[in-house]
C-alpha cells in the first residue's frame, strides 16, 4: 500500500533500513519501530518508494 503522508513514507524508509541491517533497530522510534516488526521488507519497500510530491507532511485521522 502506498504511503498517505510524507511522514509515513519517511517512517517506512527508516524501518526498511533497519530491516536490512543498515541502521540499528535501537535507533528507531514511534511508527518506524512498529513498522519494522509488523511489516515485511516487500511491504516497507513499496511504502517507502512512494513519491512525496503532493503529500501532506502529516495526515489527520
Amino acid at each position: 500500500m502506498p504511503a498517505k503522508s510524507a511522514a509515513q513514507q519517511k517512517a517506512a524508509g527508516a524501518a526498511l533500513s533497519a530491516k536490512r541491517g543498515e541502521t540499528p533497530k535501537s535507533k528507531l522510534k514511534g511508527a518506524s519501530k512498529s513498522m519494522a516488526s509488523s511489516m515485511s521488507e516487500k511491504e516497507l519497500k513499496k511504502m517507502a518508494s512512494t513519491s512525496r510530491k503532493g503529500k501532506v507532511e502529516h495526515k489527520s485521522p
